[in-house]
C-alpha cells in the first residue's frame, strides 16, 4: 500500500496534465487546485482502505465543474407553498430585477440633487409607503430585530425607563 501512496501525482503535477490545463482556462487555477487536492485526497483514502483508486484527468475536470457551479442551482417550486424558505423565497418580478440592476452601482443613495445638499438615505422609500399605506411616515429597516426595535421605541416613547 506505501507503494501506491508514494506513486499518487503531486498537485503540480497533475496541474500540469494537457486535459486539466484546459480546465483552468475554464475555471481558474483556484478552484481546479481545490478539484485537484480533493481527488488526490479521495484517492489516497481509497487506497488506505484497500480500495483499487486512480488520479485521473477527466475526475479533477469532473470535481473542478462541480465546485465552479456554486450550490445555487434553479429549481422548480412544485410544492405548492409560494413563499418556500428552503427554495430561496419567493421569485422577484422581472421589474423588480430590473430596479435591482439599475440601483446596483453608484445612485443618489443620500444626495439631494434637485437641493444640491446631503438627502436623507430613507427618504427614497417614504413618499411611496406613507401613500400606498396611508400611515404618517414610513422606515425601511433590514431585518426584523431592527423593525422589532423601532416599533418598541415609537410605542415605549414617553412611558419612562422599565426600571422605575
Amino acid at each position: 500500500m506505501s507503494r501506491d501512496l508514494r506513486a499518487l501525482p503531486s498537485i503540480g503535477a497533475v496541474l500540469a496534465w494537457p486535459e486539466v490545463r484546459a480546465t483552468i482556462d475554464t475555471h481558474g487555477r483556484a478552484v481546479v487546485v481545490r478539484a485537484a487536492r480533493e481527488v488526490v485526497a479521495e484517492t489516497r483514502e481509497a487506497l488506505r482502505a484497500g480500495g483499487d483508486a486512480e488520479v485521473s484527468a477527466p475526475a479533477v475536470r469532473a470535481r473542478a465543474a462541480r465546485i465552479a457551479r456554486g450550490t445555487f442551482e434553479p429549481v422548480l417550486n412544485a410544492t405548492g407553498i409560494i413563499v418556500h424558505t428552503n427554495l430561496g423565497r419567493a421569485p422577484l418580478a422581472p421589474e423588480a430585477v430590473e430596479a435591482v440592476r439599475e440601483a446596483a452601482g453608484y445612485v443618489t443613495l443620500e444626495y439631494d440633487l434637485d437641493e444640491g445638499v446631503r438627502g436623507e438615505r430613507h427618504g427614497h422609500a417614504r413618499a411611496l409607503l406613507t401613500e400606498l399605506t396611508g400611515a404618517e411616515d414610513a422606515l425601511v429597516v433590514n431585518n426584523n430585530a431592527a423593525a422589532v426595535m423601532l416599533a418598541l421605541a415609537t410605542h415605549a416613547r414617553g412611558r419612562g425607563s422599565c426600571g422605575r
